[in-house]
């Protein structure tokens, strides 16, 4: 009896083994190019600062290093559709080299996460871009991509799980509400994302972006045009419409270039309450 409970439990060991042994993680190969890239980052930070230094400047005999210093921390999150027809999709355009794409986080449709890339470092998600003066958004941000195909609504464990880990990231960064943003905010006429669709009062409402109240009729003060009240929000004005068009995909549901009223009185809220953070 005790023999062949012993010989069954090999038999379970040998069929998971087999098990494993025929169907690999996908993505083994791909996390060894992560773990070997994040060496060499790592490396970079231990060498001595002073081998960096130009040769031509006057330098000192010795290095001293400073006491008082910390990790670079994100200030940013940008959102994102993955414009693709799948999480598995994504994951494997994420996991190619040569597509020079990433995100940090990756929300499939049914609300799994998938963390990609350590926080601290630079992930390859939000391309020529600006947000007020702030003209390297990568270097400060937080990528977040959301697997949509970019003209379909969002499914709710999806957003369910955004909110989560939108409440951890904007604690353990201290990020300011009103620098959760999109891709089509600081790209505009470039990017759409993360769509017409996308749930930006139920974010706000959460603490998430800056909104506005729909039964108020704020006015734009005298004197201030459109375009810079845009640039105060802090969209990239070198092409108005786009600009505009940035805006109300935003904050209207719209995909309308013409600025009515209640626009222009959401345009005065936004600015107000921006300033007030």
């Amino acid at each position: 009896m005790l023999f062949a409970r012993k010989f069954n439990l090999l038999l379970v060991f040998i069929a998971i083994i087999s098990f494993f042994a025929c169907h690999p993680f996908p993505y083994a190969k791909t996390n060894r190019v992560y773990h070997h890239q994040r060496s060499i980052l790592v490396k970079k930070l231990k060498e001595n600062p002073a081998i960096q230094i130009i040769d031509q400047l006057p330098k000192a005999i010795e290095w001293v290093g400073t006491t008082n210093f910390d990790l670079r921390k994100p200030n940013f999150v940008i959102i994102h559709h993955t414009a693709q027809n799948s999480c598995e999709q994504t994951l494997r355009t994420f996991t190619l080299e040569r597509t020079k794409v990433s995100a940090h986080y990756v929300i499939c449709k049914d609300g799994t996460i998938h963390h990609m890339l350590n926080d601290y470092l630079r992930a390859w998600h939000g391309g020529v871009a600006k947000w007020g003066n702030n003209t390297d958004i990568n270097s400060s941000s937080i990528g977040i991509e959301l697997d949509n195909n970019g003209f379909e609504p969002f499914d709710s464990a999806q957003i369910v799980s955004l909110l989560l880990l939108l409440d951890k990231l904007k604690e353990t960064y201290k990020i300011p509400p009103n620098n959760f943003i999109g891709h089509g905010d600081i790209a505009p006429g470039r990017k759409v994302d993360p769509n017409i669709l996308f749930p930006w009062s139920t974010l706000a409402l959460n603490g998430f972006g800056v909104w506005f109240e729909p039964t108020l009729n704020d006015s734009l003060p005298n004197g201030l045009s459109i375009p810079l009240a845009l640039n105060m929000v802090g969209y990239d004005i070198k092409d108005t419409n786009t600009a505009i068009l940035a805006f109300k995909r935003h904050y209207r549901q719209d995909s309308t270039a013409t600025m009515e009223e209640q626009d222009k009185s959401v345009l005065a809220q936004l600015i107000k309450n921006k300033l007030a953070y």
